[in-house]
């Protein structure tokens, strides 16, 4: 594959991943990296995986880039690594198999794989937009949190047949898959911070959804069908797409486009690129409760936007749930961090 002529990408030094996370997903990661050493329990209990031995396992059965295999490859990862101020340049496998597929890998020293599918189906710029997207996980702990979440999730298995067991197992799996979807959101944000190509961008994600032959796609026509597909028909198919999300972690490749769309047109993009973003000394002073908040009132606005009929009828309660919410969750925080209650006066009594 030809390499496409270099060009100055914008620096964003000391980024903080609250800059490009969907608020629906950095408020679960606030709410995280606020209690005092959870992080270290997550990386603990995420060697049930055996990185170790997922990582030999690639290291033995796929190519590691490096400067003498998929050298440019190994350029976009580490312009990735240095356009989003990561401290280390993640190693990068390349596997064989026909199926088009990137994921970042591992807690202690997370990794990234792409598929030889998705290598094959991608030009120059987009592979930057690919491989920025999962430097975007690892900056962000995606990689971290995951691979907990799933051990979680393998251990509740166990435990599935106690009376109401399954049912509870598939809320919290439900959830889970939630958060998934929300940080691939996220992630496409980080992509195109790392790519910085807005078209670029947009082609790997219509790419994802129609092949490689994009001279028979059109970028306008695919934000149409993300629109009727947003806006919905009736009851029947709001119920169509609930059920169409159960076991997934990625969203639609029309509804990844037309989110990532909305946040260049709004010029949160822009701003970024122009230094306006937080700085990851002020992650320590985020707010749980201001982030839950956010992350509710993003699920009202978008279901504002929608003319889904089922949606419709749950605007009022993400909007009473945004403030009870975010209420909750700072007095969990509190309590975690060992901090006064909020209905404690300043002398400590109730």
């Amino acid at each position: 594959m030809a390499n496409t002529p270099d060009r100055v990408r914008v620096r964003l030094p000391e980024i903080s991943p609250r800059a490009y996370e969907h608020p629906a997903d950095r408020g679960a990661l606030v709410a995280l990296r606020s209690l005092r050493g959870f992080d270290e329990v997550f990386k603990r209990m995420s060697g049930l995986f055996n990185e170790r031995a997922l990582r030999l396992m690639f290291l033995s059965g796929a190519v590691r880039v490096g400067p003498t295999q998929f050298p440019h490859l190994y350029d976009y990862v580490r312009d990735a690594a240095y356009v989003l101020d990561l401290d280390e340049v993640p190693e990068l496998y390349v596997q064989m198999n026909p199926k088009p597929n990137a994921m970042a890998i591992g807690s202690q020293k997370p990794f990234i794989v792409m598929t030889t599918g998705l290598f094959d189906l991608l030009e120059a710029e987009e592979q930057r937009f690919v491989i920025g997207h999962e430097v975007g996980h690892i900056l962000s702990g995606h990689a971290v949190y995951r691979t907990m979440l799933l051990a979680l999730i393998q251990l509740a298995a166990r435990v599935a047949w106690i009376p109401l067991g399954y049912i509870g197992l598939r809320a919290i799996v439900a959830a889970l898959e939630e958060w998934y979807r929300k940080s691939e959101l996220s992630c496409d944000r980080a992509g195109l911070l790392a790519c910085q190509d807005p078209d670029a961008a947009k082609r790997a994600l219509m790419k994802l959804a129609g092949g490689s032959k994009l001279v028979e796609m059109n970028p306008d026509a695919f934000l149409e069908q993300a629109r009727e597909y947003e806006s919905g028909g009736d009851a029947r198919d709001s119920f169509l797409k609930l059920l169409s999300l159960m076991g997934t972690t990625h969203p639609f490749a029309v509804v990844r486009l037309a989110q990532l769309h909305r946040w260049i047109d709004d010029g949160s993009y822009r701003r970024i690129i122009d230094g306006d973003y937080p700085r990851r000394a002020s992650d320590r002073d985020a707010k749980v409760g201001e982030e839950a908040r956010n992350a509710a009132n993003s699920y009202k606005e978008s279901w504002e936007r929608s003319e889904d009929p089922l949606l419709g009828t749950l605007r009022d309660v993400a909007g009473s749930a945004a403030s009870a919410g975010g209420k909750i969750f700072d007095s969990v925080a509190d309590r975690w961090r060992g901090g006064p209650r909020r209905d404690e006066g300043a002398n400590g009594s109730s």
